[in-house]
């Protein structure tokens, strides 16, 4: 065992559809999608435990890695994208459109203004916030990949950074982006972000 537990955050690339509000939706990856997520990995395969969220455009490549790799793939239901409500299915063009207001809000203020119908952001953050904790304590002293969603990491990442949840939208995860963040196992310790949207090595 380690003395860091280092997780790397890789997002899914592009889902069939292209770019949508696309939180339950079930979207496979496209080509385009598959050819991100396996040029951001590469050769690497560092990891003792590939964890992944449940739908399909995470686990699906996270499965055929943990095949290629002989790693154990765990599926975390509560590592899910948040659901956009009204908005799932729809660009952001369509509903900026339709209700350019409740999206300009949205974007300002997701707590204050949620999405009609959609996870309130307080309880996303919540249901992160304590997977993210049990997958710490479970794989603590390991180097884990967790394939998920862009709200998800930037969930995790405002929890790293202390940023308030309304200011969420200020982190940029493009498609197959990864990024690390590596924990010493003291119990006083804080995480540390080593890289965003960066390179493995």
């Amino acid at each position: 065992m380690s003395d860091f537990t280092t997780v790397d955050l890789l997002r899914h690339g592009e889902p069939e559809g292209g770019q949508k509000f696309r939180g339950a939706i079930d979207d496979p990856l496209s080509p385009c999608g598959w050819q991100q997520m396996r040029m951001t990995v590469g050769e690497y395969g560092g990891w003792q435990t590939i964890v992944s969220s449940p739908l399909i455009r995470c686990a699906a490549f996270a499965r055929e890695l943990a095949e290629r790799l002989e790693r154990p793939l765990e599926i975390v239901p509560e590592f899910v994208e948040v659901s956009f409500g009204i908005w799932e299915g729809r660009s952001v063009a369509d509903v900026n459109a339709a209700d350019p207001l409740t999206l300009a809000r949205f974007w300002r203020d997701p707590v204050a203004y949620p999405i009609p119908q959609g996870e309130p952001i307080a309880d996303f953050d919540r249901r992160i916030g304590q997977a993210w904790d049990a997958l710490l304590e479970h794989y603590r002293g390991c180097h884990i990949l967790l394939v998920a969603h862009g709200g998800v990491i930037r969930m995790v990442l405002r929890r790293l950074l202390d940023m308030p949840v309304q200011r969420i939208w200020r982190i940029e995860v493009p498609f197959a982006a990864i990024s690390r963040i590596r924990l010493h196992r003291d119990p006083g310790s804080e995480p540390h972000l080593v890289f965003h949207n960066g390179r493995l090595a």
